[in-house]
């Protein structure tokens, strides 16, 4: 086990990512028809979308035990993993329930496997709400899973489309928090090159995400519904005076009468850690307080941390406030 921190507190990764055999197998078996490409080669594994290209993506992320290696290298003592793209948007309805079945039960199995350091945050159908409903309850029963995880658009809906307006009645009903990642994102042509897509427009999409379920609605119709915006909230809280001013002169959003500002909505979210920044992380706490905030590492793509906890100790911040993104927030969030 990796050592702790202050005084016992358990680090708790809230932000990385597993792809099981069982997805893969899935993907593999139904992709072809769909125009998804899956891979697998001596270097990794790709997938490949209409939607987005991945590869090569390392086996760790598949081996439960290379997983557990890298955590105690790291210093983590738990990962609440989750899926990401291509996630399970590309198929039919059948295709789609297939995919986020064989996700949730096999996240479900590695926590049996390893119950005091792995756990899950279940993925759904999004754009077949009474599949998504039905995979929801099911699956908000399996042990270990302990949030739902989806994307900051699904297959370039945003959230506050009615479409998924059942699915969060139902998810704020269970009290389960929501993971949000980017997928999809917003540029065009113009962010292809030099890999912005990554670089910018995941955390442009993030701020996207977030305006969507504040002026859409989402928020003010499901008050109990808790969201994690990942990479600290994108560009959300640098935006977060101009989104103010603009609530208050353009018309398209007065006519909303939203019963506060933008900016007081910020306690409806949580963050993560990974912006890679001593300067930037020490903003985000100023922004929203480190009570919302925990670590991530992204794990274990090329654009997070190896060592997450190491990220954190170069941040200032007091001792209590260190024991709340390490582990006590992601514990009170995910009911550990």
């Amino acid at each position: 086990m990796p050592n702790t921190d202050v005084a016992g507190v358990r680090p708790v990764d809230i932000h990385a990512h597993f792809f099981p055999q069982e997805y893969l197998d899935v993907l593999a078996e139904d992709g072809a028809r769909f125009g998804v490409e899956y891979r697998a080669a001596e270097e990794g594994f790709y997938i490949k979308t209409d939607a987005r290209f991945q590869g090569p993506l390392p086996y760790r992320a598949v081996d439960l035990k290379s997983r557990i290696a890298d955590m105690d290298a790291n210093g983590t003592a738990v990962q609440a993993m989750s899926l990401t793209g291509p996630m399970a948007h590309w198929g039919d309805e059948e295709v789609s329930h297939k995919l986020s079945r064989a996700w949730n039960d096999a996240a479900s199995a590695a926590h049996l496997q390893y119950p005091t350091r792995l756990y899950g945050l279940l993925t759904l159908p999004m754009l077949f709400p009474d599949r998504a409903v039905d995979e929801l309850n099911r699956a908000s029963k399996l042990p270990g899973l302990r949030g739902v995880y989806m994307g900051t658009n699904i297959n370039q809906r945003d959230l506050d489309d009615p479409l998924f307006e059942p699915i969060f009645a139902r998810i704020e009903q269970l009290d389960l928090p929501v993971f949000l990642h980017p997928l999809t994102v917003a540029g065009g042509p113009r962010i292809a090159p030099f890999s912005l897509a990554n670089l910018i427009g995941f955390p442009f999409d993030t701020g996207i995400a977030a305006c969507h379920l504040i002026f859409g609605g989402v928020l003010d119709r499901h008050p109990k519904l808790q969201f994690t915006l990942p990479h600290g909230g994108g560009v959300l809280l640098m935006l977060l005076g101009r989104i103010d001013h603009g609530a208050t002169v353009r018309p398209e959003i007065q006519k909303l009468k939203l019963p506060q500002p933008p900016s007081k909505y910020l306690q409806r979210f949580t963050y993560d850690t990974v912006v890679h920044s001593k300067s930037v992380m020490e903003f985000v706490i100023g922004e929203v307080g480190a009570d919302r905030i925990m670590i991530g590492s992204d794990y274990c793509l090329d654009m997070g941390y190896e060592k997450p906890v190491h990220f954190l100790e170069q941040v200032n911040m007091t001792s209590g406030q260190r024991r709340m993104i390490l582990g006590e927030n992601a514990a009170r969030l995910l009911k550990l």
